[in-house]
């Protein structure tokens, strides 16, 4: 027998061998699809306070499974035009789609396209990572071939629909249809069933209650796709297209602590993803403390729904509460009501400081040698600008005092001696000076600095305060303090707070001073009684009262609040009436361990008249102070 003729025969037995194994594998059921009636899922992660409380938890919003006969029609087709438009003619795979995948991966060098069928995203959603690599399309694919193989076209869309996720530990669509719009399955809607469809693509894109706009687009995307394969008509794709996409996340739960258990939601989702937050059993350790965050939750809504009430529900704000010396966020209130607004305006929002900024100004006046009992003149100004006319700032009484000591400058919130001040200590100074207190690297280099003109979130702006509570040291906030998986083992620990000293003792003490007067104010006007520790705070109003802020802390905890309209119309009151009678309701609720600040005992108490600045001892005079020297 010749070479040739016995090599022909090798390779005609290698083939042989080869078809027979493939069709071996193809035929060979490697996996039991029909345990997938069976799925279920595990352990839903717990949110715990600093006491080991819990808070929330992240269980899944999964309803009983609906059968394929009790799907609308209408739904069936807006999966197919979104996902797979021959899902019911194919065999599991798109061979024009894996062709077109190809093309886009080879030009870019790498899997940046995929080409799944519903029968593929199905076994990658219940067997596969998501990872974008050849070896795992292997796997889809060859995966897909066995489904289709053992269950049904219908048992294969019956399973998709009911285990895909919809966002927020929404699994399948009966579920999302009832977190979404309150309502069963069967009364969907056209627009609803390809607003549940657009979902398919990425729950993080396009999910209603992740990214709206981007959910609108694609809706309306699926809903032209629907139309040119004939499954709605022209005017009920119209009626459709043009009806709005209105959400409304029946979620349970505590609507103003919902918005932690969202923040730690992203967080925690960022680090070990949703299988891991929704069925794996984290312990979530946060820095909230239960009791206290309730009691300011009760504060916020009894001063803020009445407003709410006369103002629109546009009106609305955000709170925290750090521990002074650790930086550990003790409360967190991102809004009034996380199912009407997800937007956390503690952590999200950013919006001028108004006067809460003068206390780092006049933290570096008094650094640069300016005394309490010095004294500016409140007077008219006008500062040529090097473009445009000249600036004519105003004070918020529209009125000007004449001679004045910083110490009432400051309590007083006169603005006109803010901006010499400013002047005295220069910008660029002060803008340096600011970065130290946490405050975001582009502040304006104007003299409007000195009114507060520079944009912080609540969380940055109660840091920057509590510089002054904090014996003068600046500590980053936290809000996590370690996570566990279901069996204990520990897979994330904060590490010690970043933290760095801005102020000396003498400084500090100082300021702490200056910051009371304020208080010993308010505490003489309370009618309704006062809290068990000494406190130090300040107002903050911006132009045209668009926002409302109170800063405020005891030797023990440092808040801050903030009001105001959502599209940025005029809010018309003033922090006293708004953010700072929430402040003295949550603090007169609690009760505080330190009582006193730590004075540097260098320095004395000497009696002034806050107005001309010299010495007095008639200490029954509404005029006359006492600072330290």
């Amino acid at each position: 027998m010749s070479l040739r003729r016995m090599l022909l025969i090798a390779f005609l037995l290698l083939g042989a061998t080869c078809c027979g194994a493939l069709l071996y594998f193809i035929n060979k059921e490697w996996v039991d699809f029909s345990l997938l009636e069976c799925y279920n899922v595990s352990q839903p992660s717990v949110i715990l306070d600093c006491e080991g409380r819990e808070l929330s938890r992240f269980a899944l919003d999964k309803r009983a499974p609906v059968t394929y006969d009790k799907m609308p029609p209408i739904l069936i087709k807006a999966f197919v035009a979104a996902e797979d438009h021959n899902f019911f003619k194919h065999s599991g795979i798109s061979p024009r789609g894996i062709m077109r995948s190809m093309l886009v991966n080879l030009y870019h060098r790498r899997v940046v396209q995929g080409a799944s069928t519903i029968s593929q995203q199905l076994v990658k959603l219940m067997f596969l990572s998501y990872d974008r690599t050849i070896y795992r399309k292997l796997q889809e694919v060859f995966l897909a071939f066995q489904l289709e193989r053992q269950l049904s076209k219908e048992q294969i869309m019956e399973l998709y629909l009911n285990n895909i996720y919809f966002g927020r530990g929404i699994y399948g669509v009966e579920a999302a249809c009832q977190r979404l719009w309150d309502k069963p399955l069967n009364q969907l809607t056209i627009h609803q069933a390809a607003s549940l469809a657009a979902v398919a693509k990425s729950a993080y894109l396009y999910s209603p209650l992740n990214a709206p706009v981007n959910a609108l687009k694609r809706r309306n995307v699926i809903l032209n796709s629907m139309l040119k394969l004939g499954f709605i008509t022209k005017g009920e794709y119209d009626q459709a297209r043009k009806t709005k996409l209105e959400i409304n996340d029946h979620i349970s739960g505590n609507p103003i602590r919902l918005y932690i258990q969202e923040w730690v939601r992203q967080w925690a989702e960022g680090k070990w993803g949703k299988d891991a937050l929704y069925r794996h059993g984290l312990r979530i350790k946060t820095t909230i403390n239960l009791d206290m965050q309730t009691k300011a939750e009760l504060a916020f809504a009894r001063i803020v729904q009445p407003l709410r009430s006369r103002m629109g529900d546009t009106l609305n704000g955000g709170m925290v509460t750090l521990e002074a010396s650790t930086g550990k966020m003790r409360v967190m209130i991102g809004g009034i009501d996380f199912r009407k607004s997800q937007y956390n305006r503690a952590m999200q929002a950013r919006r001028q400081m108004g006067s809460t900024f003068k206390t780092i100004l006049y933290a570096l006046g008094t650094k640069a040698g300016f005394q309490a009992n010095e004294v500016f003149v409140d007077e008219p100004l006008e500062i040529p600008m090097a473009s445009g006319p000249a600036w004519k700032p105003k004070n918020w009484t529209d009125d000007f005092e004449g001679p004045m000591t910083l110490v009432r400058a400051l309590t007083l919130s006169t603005n006109m001696i803010s901006i010499k001040l400013l002047f005295k200590v220069g910008t660029q100074n002060l803008v340096r000076w600011a970065h130290l207190f946490g405050l975001p690297d582009d502040l304006p280099d104007y003299p409007s600095l000195a009114l507060g003109i520079t944009e912080v979130t609540v969380e940055q702006n109660t840091a920057a305060f509590n510089v002054f509570a904090n014996n003068g040291v600046y500590v980053k906030p936290s809000l996590i303090e370690w996570v566990k998986d279901m069996t204990g083992n520990k897979l994330w620990e904060a590490d010690f707070p970043e933290q760095h000293r801005v102020l000396d003792s003498v400084l500090y003490s100082k300021m702490v001073n200056m910051l009371s007067h304020r208080m010993n104010m308010a505490q003489r006007l309370s009618k309704t009684g006062w809290i068990d520790s000494e406190s130090i705070g300040k107002t903050g109003t911006t132009n045209n009262f668009m926002t409302t802020w109170f800063v405020g802390a005891t030797p023990e905890l440092t808040t801050a609040i903030y009001l105001g309209h959502d599209d940025n119309k005029p809010v018309g009151l003033y922090a006293n009436s708004t953010t700072f009678p929430i402040w003295l309701e949550f603090h007169k609720a609690i009760t505080s361990k330190k009582k006193h600040f730590y004075l540097d005992p260098s320095l004395k108490e000497v009696a002034i008249n806050w107005v001309t600045g010299e010495p007095s001892d008639r200490l029954d005079d509404e005029n006359v102070i006492k600072i330290l020297r």
